[in-house]
Order: structure tokens, then sequence, then C-alpha cells
């Protein structure tokens, strides 16, 4: 989400059908679901009832839909005939995985679409899909309630998708006693929303929400513990949180949550190794590799730091190539570079 102290002027922006503003923000109703452009011509709504964001892709991952008046995905230009026809059939079924035979089905070259999605929005059609399936679970996960149902109680039509959507990936609701239930947090913070799932006594993953693959990671960890992950908060997500809120605000870089190692023996010995790096300082793969006595084990190295499912905490941000580069971040590079900066910065302030 745009930071907040831009929010009256893109407000105004949005009340006056500012032109110039086209490309800068899309602002989210509330009372609505859906996102708009700043020039969208429906009633506009309060305030209070407004998100704004840089990208229709952070939009649809805080579960707002396109409007259907303003067509946000439309800007700049008219869009084709093949994006018009995908952007409904998400609409239509926004819990689908697509597969190629879905495409021929709409006599749709998948590559097409992936090109022209690209090309319009900066996403491919799947990440697009999966960003409005991940929105609608996070939308359950960000208001905190308890129970699937009670959010389709309060306005959701079976038919939206949203009970399956959340269903899929977090998994159904508990059905056994004994059955170990984890609980998922939406976190904000400065470089966007996370995902924090816990149990009373564990923190078991913590991930930027349009991390890359963080829907394999949920059901990974719903599958290997057996577990039913609802939303909610316990002690160990509020201490992660304020952990968190700390770290941002550069008052304290060190974390002491308690958490859980989901991975192999190897995995578990480089997440130990990774956690030994100080804030502030990076470690090259083969490094490492050498820290364990593994000096050839550089590509293991990277492999078990990309499957790290604890962001920030065990800091795989600190590990870069040999060469000085960054090398990859699940987050995205541009975290990186900023989770570096900050540790630095905050160790001289």
């Amino acid at each position: 989400m745009l930071a907040v102290k831009n929010s009256k002027e893109y407000y105004q922006a949005l009340i006056n059908k500012d032109s110039r503003y086209e490309g800068i923000f899309f602002v989210g109703v509330k009372t609505t679901g859906v996102f708009c452009r700043p020039t969208c011509p429906a009633r506009k709504p309060k305030f209070e009832n407004c998100e704004f964001f840089a990208t229709a892709k952070e939009a649809l991952l805080a579960s707002f839909r396109p409007c259907q008046r303003c067509q946000p995905l439309s800007h700049p230009n008219q869009v084709s005939a093949v994006i018009r026809t995908l952007v409904k059939a998400i609409e239509d079924n926004p819990e689908k995985r697509w597969k190629e035979h879905d495409f021929r089905e709409l006599a749709i070259d998948a590559s097409t679409a992936r090109r022209q999605f690209k090309k319009r929005f900066g996403m491919t059609f799947i990440e697009y899909a999966r960003a409005r399936r991940m929105g609608l679970a996070m939308k359950h996960i960000r208001e905190g309630n308890a129970v699937i149902d009670a959010q389709l109680a309060t306005g959701y039509e079976s038919s939206s998708g949203f009970r399956d959507a959340f269903a899929k990936i977090m998994g159904a609701a508990p059905t056994q006693a004994n059955q170990l239930i984890l609980k998922a947090a939406w976190l904000d913070t400065k470089l966007g929303p996370m995902i924090a799932i816990a149990d009373d006594i564990n923190l078991y993953l913590l991930e930027f929400v349009d991390r890359r693959g963080l829907e394999r990671e949920v059901e990974k960890l719903r599958k290997k513990l057996h577990a039913a992950i609802i939303p909610g908060e316990n002690p160990i997500i509020k201490h992660i949180e304020n952990e968190l809120e700390h770290y941002f605000s550069g008052k304290k870089l060190t974390f002491n949550t308690p958490i859980y190692y989901l991975g192999s023996y190897f995995q578990k010995r480089v997440w130990n190794e990774l956690k030994k790096i100080p804030p502030g300082e990076t470690r090259s793969y083969l490094q490492i590799a050498k820290s364990l006595n593994q000096a050839t084990a550089c590509r293991a190295v990277a492999r078990a730091n990309g499957a790290n499912q604890l962001a920030i905490i065990i800091p795989c941000h600190r590990v870069i190539n040999t060469n000085g580069e960054l090398g990859g971040y699940g987050g995205g590079i541009a975290r990186k570079q900023w989770l570096l900066e900050h540790e630095k910065m905050a160790l001289t302030t």
C-alpha cells in the first residue's frame, strides 16, 4: 500500500478526477470491494473507506476486484479482446488454478496471454490470477474472522469462490478435536504486507504476501504438519508483530520469537548459519558453504537459502554472490537492498 502521507493528496485527485494521476495510484474502496482509477466516474467514497496502491497487483493482493465502470486494468489504452476475455474468466471463477487446457477451451494461446498481460500490466496472466486468488484468502486473514462461513454470512455468495479460494490455500476448517491448529495473521510493514503463521508455541512461516510461490509454501506447511490454518492471532503472532515494528523502526534488529524449522537436516544447518550473520553484514554462498565444511555445496546452500520460510528472522537477505552482487531474494531484489541498507543505517544512528 502507498505511504499514508500521500493519501490525502491522492484522495483529492480522486475527488477531482485528476487525469494527471493516472498510472500513479489505484484506489481500493472498502465498502464495495473494488479498486478504481483516479478518474473513475462512480460516486466517490469517504476518505476513511479508501486504500491507495501503486500497482494493480497490490490492489488485487489486498482482495479488491477491478471496477466495472472505470476498468482499471484497461489503462492506459483499450485492452485487447484476449485480455478482456481472461479478466472476465477470472472474475467468474477467481479460485481457479489455470492450466494449459483452460486456455485451449477459450481458444486462447497461453503464451499470447502471458505476453499481453506482461506488456499491459507488468505481470503475467498467471501472476494476475494468483494475485486475485491470494487476495481473496488474504482478505479473510486480514479481517481476522475465525470461521469461513462467518465471512460468507456477511455478504459473500458461494459463487464468488471465496470459500474455495481460502480452503485450497489454507486448508479446510479443523474437523478433529486433536488436530493441530495454526493461526494466520496479516501484518502490515514498511515493505508491504506479510503473513505470519504460528501456533501458541512457535512461528512457522513469515513471508511477504506477494512472494512468488507463497501458496505452495503454505500448502507444504499445512500438509507436512497435518494442520488446519485459520485466521486469528495468538501470543506468538503478537510477539513477532511487535519485533517487526522494532526492526523496521531501527530500534532492534534481532529477534527472539520462538521458531520452528520445517526442512531437511542440511537446510536447518544452513539456516542456523544464516542466523549467525550479524545485522548490517553479508556473507557469500561460498562462505556459508565453507562454514559448514562443505565448500563445494554452494548451490545446495543457495537452494536452502531460497527455501527459507521465515523472512527477515532467518536473514537470507544477508547472503550475496561471491562477486559482491546481491543475488536473488524471494521477496524481491528491491526489498533485499532496502533491508541491507536499513540495517547498516540503524547501526550507525
